[in-house]
């Protein structure tokens, strides 16, 4: 049925505060589809997506605070609205709701919205509640814990072969998932140079894809450490099968509790750098220098977010899936590098490379929807989906970066590198 013939109170009242919300959105390149199955139909002649509304206090539950991220998102979650079709083209439509409007809107849009049925109660249950001092060792181990203790056979549907859950690197753009991934673990040894016999420490090494690749394909005695022990057990059980285990481990450590007196020739920290925090800024760079050996080198692979942008928290990703996480900008990352001591050497960003592995990431996942809902259940798969394709469009438009930052333990002295990148593009 066409909604515009609907008379249904509550459809009309939803349709009316609708139009008002995107009459300034075009062309609107979606369908709208309401709880009795009327439609209200895009402009476009194909519909990017549909937005299905699942009853009649669906709008209250999406719109009932100002911050839309976190409304919309809860909604989402909790199933008062749900998305078919491509859902990386409905976040354009979430940043015109943010952009702000005039008061004159507002103000008609809240007259609209106190219209509407009013929504079902809900208590957010799944949503994270840490507790102790931020960015302490405890504190750190719980957000860990929150976000990775999900089975890991959750992530073995969409992440590649390896299970690499971190940026992948094309060459091309047309690889599949699998090969973007090997060229990532690739490109990580080549920039630092490995050499057979070095000592190479993965700070937060997931489920240890590239210490096996470092010690399997460069010869390195590779350790990784992480605080989720379901990566702990995986890792430490793919070493096993690998017969790596005389050049290969895994531990079940924070980055402040490596005790290491030997040192390493090359540190290398992939994905989780966006965990340590502005405040502990100075803690990691310090521990970093005191696990180098001289002349060492350390690359530092992490998101980072636009730096005319201010962080929040409170946000849906703060909530539901990295809590405690935090986006610096990627000068505050260099200043701390330096005051620390190190020369840092060459920075790229690698943007791009996110988007497209995340589209891969959220393609696999919605492919894997009945076998994810063996392993957990909708509300997860959705806080998955939801927050992989909209953090995939904030590296489409330059909201947040990915940075490989590569630095060396010198104090006052040639860096002991190679004069140009080339050997890092031999392959």
């Amino acid at each position: 049925m066409d909604v515009i013939q609907n008379p249904d109170k509550a459809v009309q009242a939803s349709l009316r505060f609708l139009q008002t919300l995107v009459e300034d959105y075009h062309p609107r390149n979606f369908d709208v589809r309401f709880w009795d199955g009327s439609v209200w139909k895009a402009e476009t002649p194909t519909p990017d997506f549909t937005l299905v509304l699942k009853h009649p206090g669906a709008l209250r539950s999406m719109f009932r605070v100002t911050d839309s991220d976190l409304s919309l998102g809860e909604a989402y979650i909790y199933d008062d609205f749900d998305i078919e079709g491509d859902i990386f083209k409905v976040f354009p439509l979430e940043d015109h709701f943010e952009q702000g409007m005039p008061l004159e809107k507002k103000a008609r849009l809240l007259k609209l919205y106190l219209s509407l049925p009013k929504a079902p109660s809900r208590v957010p249950s799944r949503a994270a509640n840490l507790k102790g001092q931020i960015h302490s060792i405890e504190r750190d181990r719980a957000a860990i814990r929150y976000h990775y203790d999900v089975p890991s056979e959750f992530y073995a549907l969409w992440l590649d072969k390896n299970m690499v859950y971190s940026c992948a690197y094309f060459k091309t753009g047309k690889e599949d998932i699998d090969t973007a991934q090997e060229q990532k673990l690739d490109y990580i040894c080549r920039k630092l140079r490995l050499k057979p016999g070095e000592r190479l420490l993965d700070i937060g090494c997931g489920w240890g894809a590239l210490v096996i690749h470092a010690a399997k394909h460069y010869g390195v005695q590779a350790v990784g450490i992480t605080l989720s022990e379901n990566q702990y057990r995986w890792a430490n059980e793919r070493i096993k099968r690998e017969g790596l285990e005389d050049r290969a481990r895994v531990e079940l450590l924070d980055y402040r509790e490596v005790d290491e007196p030997e040192g390493y020739d090359k540190l290398v920290s992939v994905g989780m750098f966006e965990h340590v925090g502005e405040k502990m800024l100075p803690v990691y760079f310090k521990k970093a220098w005191e696990l180098l050996k001289p002349g060492g080198v350390f690359l530092n692979h992490g998101i980072a977010r636009d730096a005319n942008i201010p962080w929040k928290r409170g946000t849906f990703g703060d909530k539901y899936v990295f809590p405690d996480g935090e986006l610096e900008p990627i000068w505050l990352t260099t200043r701390a590098a330096e005051e620390t001591g190190f020369d840092v050497r060459d920075i790229e960003n690698l943007r791009e490379h996110y988007a497209l592995t995340l589209r891969h990431w959220v393609r696999r996942l919605e492919a894997h929807h009945d076998d994810a809902l063996k392993i957990v259940d909708e509300t997860t798969y959705r806080i998955w989906r939801l927050f992989m394709s909209g953090s995939s469009y904030g590296f489409e438009i330059g909201r947040h970066k990915l940075f490989q930052t590569l630095m060396v333990k010198v104090e006052r002295a040639p860096s002991g590198l190679p004069w140009t990148r080339e050997d890092w593009y031999c392959k």
